[in-house]
């Protein structure tokens, strides 16, 4: 029986780990399971899954947690401390879907004990690639990708030699607005930014996914968890959803990774790696698709893809200050306090701020110094869009 804990429990990613648990319950102790605000999910999904501990986040929640695990043995805890000592419980498997920056300290506490990390927090990896990449070889752990792309990547490189490798590429589905006129972007609503052409996604992933930011985020991803540089990274735009990632070889040969747009097949994979197993996923009738679509993007309509790029040439801090000012413009647009738009301007700015004075690129990557960075570039991001609103 091997001995789990899911993080961020409640969004789309961990539910979706949580349904290929709960059909085969006999094989996984639930170690922790741990979520936000929807306790009633928490505390449901704690007590079918029998699991030793349910934490939410926020504090002031622990009360009305515990009254709906009163019934029970399951050991109940608030707060983001009581995350990070949930990470500290040694398990086999961790999945780390906590959505942002948040989701860094408990990811490195798991790696402590030589835990494969089951990684869907693109957080982690584009604010502290190198540094939780150096704690998984320092503890004997694993990383496996959960991104659905980056999981497609991992899979097109089995027994592959990465000198060999010349580019690779990314899709995108194009998002909410991939044929609206650039014009009409700047009157984009939250309601409008919200809805996603093929995918059944948060509302925060959801709108990245209409602003390309989420992609520039699997941009810096793909840089560090597979150490390729920036210029052989490339991003299609793929309407169908259907090819997650191609990889290109030296001898011309592309390897394509073609599966439905469900996110158990890549969360499944990282289950039961080094195995395949059955998945309960849609099969592809090829035959009824009848054809795959392929575009280059529009940078003028995705501004988030230069950026990134400009990020993954700096490298350093810089995508710590990608990532923060990238949360802080999100929760701006959410608030109604700036336009669709003015999320790019408010990262370029502050990026360009931080960047003047030469240290994101000279400073070292310690863990200290990425919650600093992530600290001040929020700061400077939400002065940005103040003076925006």
């Amino acid at each position: 029986m091997r001995r789990i804990t899911v993080f961020g429990a409640t969004g789309s990613i961990g539910q979706s780990a949580l349904d290929l648990v709960a059909r085969d319950p006999d094989a996984y102790d639930v170690v922790a399971l741990t979520g936000g605000r929807n306790i009633t999910q928490l505390a449901h999904d704690a007590r079918r899954l029998n699991a030793d501990l349910a934490v939410t986040c926020y504090e002031e929640l622990y009360y009305e947690l515990k009254g709906l695990l009163a019934d029970t043995d399951v050991e109940v805890a608030a707060g983001p401390q009581a995350i990070a000592e949930a990470a500290a419980r040694p398990v086999d498997w961790a999945l780390s879907a906590i959505v942002g920056a948040a989701g860094l300290v408990p990811g490195l506490a798991a790696l402590a004990h030589g835990t494969t990390l089951a990684l869907a927090n693109k957080e982690s990896l584009v604010t502290a690639g190198p540094l939780l990449l150096e704690r998984a070889k320092t503890h004997g752990a694993t990383i496996l990708p959960v991104d659905s792309e980056h999981s497609a990547v991992f899979q097109a490189l089995v027994g592959e030699d990465m000198a060999a490798v010349e580019r690779v590429i990314i899709t995108a589905s194009g998002g909410a607005f991939r044929d609206w006129p650039v014009a009409k972007l700047a009157t984009a609503t939250l309601a409008e930014a919200s809805s996603h052409p093929n995918w059944d996604m948060g509302q925060r992933i959801t709108i990245d996914s209409a602003s390309m930011f989420n992609k520039g985020m699997e941009l810096i991803e793909t840089k560090e968890f597979f150490g390729v540089d920036p210029e052989m990274i490339e991003v299609l735009v793929h309407r169908e959803s259907l090819i997650h990632a191609m990889v290109g070889f030296n001898d011309g040969a592309l390897m394509a990774h073609v599966g439905p747009p469900d996110m158990r097949h890549a969360i499944g994979y990282a289950l039961h790696w080094p195995d395949r197993r059955h998945l309960p996923v849609e099969r592809l009738d090829l035959a009824r698709i009848g054809q795959l679509t392929f575009e280059a993007p529009d940078h003028a309509r995705y501004p988030a893809l230069a950026i990134a790029q400009r990020v993954m040439q700096m490298g350093g801090l810089s995508g710590a200050v990608f990532n923060a000012a990238k949360e802080r413009a999100l929760d701006g647009f959410i608030a109604g306090q700036i336009g669709f738009l003015d999320m790019s301007r408010v990262v370029e700015v502050t990026l360009d701020k931080m960047s003047a004075t030469g240290g994101l690129q000279s400073g070292a990557i310690t863990l200290d110094n990425v919650l600093e960075t992530d600290r001040l570039a929020r700061v400077y991001a939400t002065e940005a869009f103040n003076q925006l609103g």
